[in-house]
């Protein structure tokens, strides 16, 4: 758990939130006026991740930008499950505390599944989805597309599961995270600093506090998540309902984008996908203006 007021040298010059709504101290960002954007990380990341998105999105929206239990500067209970299900109830009891609807996801990686799993089960609360280089975990695909784990990412988590090397890489991410993020899919070694290295490790001081970035592949890899995704079929047409849109950096080493792609458009079929070539999973890393760009248009086109 990072200090409350660390900035990274100015890199993170945000205020600190905390909400203990879900039973935890968890972390968020909270800025701007207007109609509300929550911006969703995932693995093995923080809210860091849309340092360089939050000031442009915020000029003229409320950008709400949380930190999962086990990452950035939020608590990591060694008492609690880190599913899905849990991240998506820590999630609801946030915006519970502070009252908000008209939402906008934005959500990257885990941030997909868990946006989506929260928005069929309460779809009244929700304006749009905005999904990149991730999935909404309801999508259909066909046999041709590249199977979820045969992907790097989930090759690598399988390979290691055995001998032991997965957890012990993954339970020790404060030295390892750069090393796990490559794998994934990280592409812009040109925003890598000693500011950028601390801010991504210093969530993970030890073992114990690695919990979150070992969970959160297991969960998918041993099929853990499909039950909780399941229970939430009903809410699949009302989720439909809403403007969605798929940024898709096409250099994703997690989640085969063809498999993305696919799936997105299974889902809302005259949706816009934008293809990001050069652009890894790590899109806010990669091309922050970018992404910046086109949500803003999204957002105008679906007032």
């Amino acid at each position: 758990m990072i200090p409350k007021d660390e900035t990274f040298n100015g890199t993170w010059p945000f205020t600190p939130n905390f909400c203990n709504a879900a039973g935890f101290n968890q972390h968020y960002v909270d800025v701007g006026e207007g109609e509300v954007i929550i911006c969703l990380h995932g693995e093995p990341t923080w809210g860091y991740l849309y340092r360089k998105m939050i000031p442009p999105l915020a000029q003229n929206n409320r950008v709400i930008v949380p930190d999962h239990m086990g990452f950035g500067k939020s608590e990591t209970p060694m008492d609690r499950e880190y599913t899905l299900k849990t991240h998506t109830e820590n999630l609801a009891s946030l915006i519970d505390s502070l009252s908000l609807s008209n939402i906008t996801f934005v959500m990257q990686d885990w941030g997909g599944p868990i946006g989506t799993a929260y928005a069929v089960r309460f779809p009244k609360n929700i304006k749009r989805m905005v999904y990149m280089n991730t999935v909404a975990g309801y999508g259909r695909v066909s046999e041709s597309v590249t199977p979820i784990h045969q992907s790097p990412w989930f090759e690598w988590i399988g390979e290691g599961m055995e001998s032991g090397r997965t957890e012990s890489i993954l339970r020790n991410a404060g030295s390892t995270v750069l090393s796990i993020m490559k794998i994934i899919g990280f592409q812009n070694s040109s925003v890598i600093d000693d500011d950028w290295i601390d801010a991504y490790s210093s969530p993970f001081p030890d073992y114990d506090s690695s919990i979150g970035a070992y969970e959160f592949p297991i969960d998918v890899y041993l099929g853990r998540i499909s039950d909780y995704v399941l229970e939430g079929v009903e809410g699949v047409p009302a989720l439909q309902a809403k403007p969605a849109i798929l940024l898709e950096g096409l250099e994703d080493r997690a989640i085969p984008p063809d498999r993305a792609i696919e799936g997105f458009k299974s889902l809302w079929p005259d949706e816009e996908v934008i293809e990001l070539p050069g652009v890894g999973h790590f899109c806010q890393e990669d091309a922050p203006d970018v992404l910046v760009s086109h949500i803003l248009d999204f957002l105008s086109a679906n007032r």
